[in-house]
């Protein structure tokens, strides 16, 4: 029998709880479901999301390590939005930062960005034939 099973819910190692908090929550607005000092659980749709502090407190530097950060970029989320126009005046009108979505020669249309950490996201669809 094959093993069954559905959903995914990434962990993410984040510089500061409360700054990643602000940005999946405010930001792109998911649910916060549990949280404890040093890791939070979120929800948007069936979209789950882990978040987890880098450092103990009594461990974390001042600033975020730039060889850290700098490996973030190596993952990318895609989550699926049906549009990804719609979803580009809503971020720029709350303030983010990210430039206009741009459809791929593989017919996606997609809107990427950073979140705090240097995690990229992707918002996509298909393009219509």
């Amino acid at each position: 029998m094959p093993i069954e099973y559905g959903g995914m819910a990434p962990l993410f190692q984040v510089f500061d709880l409360p700054t990643s908090l602000a940005f999946y929550q405010n930001m792109l607005e998911f649910e916060l479901l549990e949280s404890t000092d040093d890791w939070a659980m979120l929800r948007h749709g069936d979209t789950e999301i882990m978040l987890n502090t880098a450092y103990e407190s009594h461990e974390r530097p001042g600033e975020p390590d730039p060889a850290r950060l700098a490996a973030h970029a190596d993952t990318t989320l895609y989550f699926g939005c049906p549009d990804t126009d719609a979803a580009y005046r809503h971020l720029a009108g709350k303030g983010l930062q990210l430039d206009p979505p741009k459809t791929a020669p593989y017919g996606m249309r997609q809107l990427y960005f950073s979140d705090p950490d240097g995690y990229l996201l992707c918002f996509q669809h298909p393009v219509s034939a």
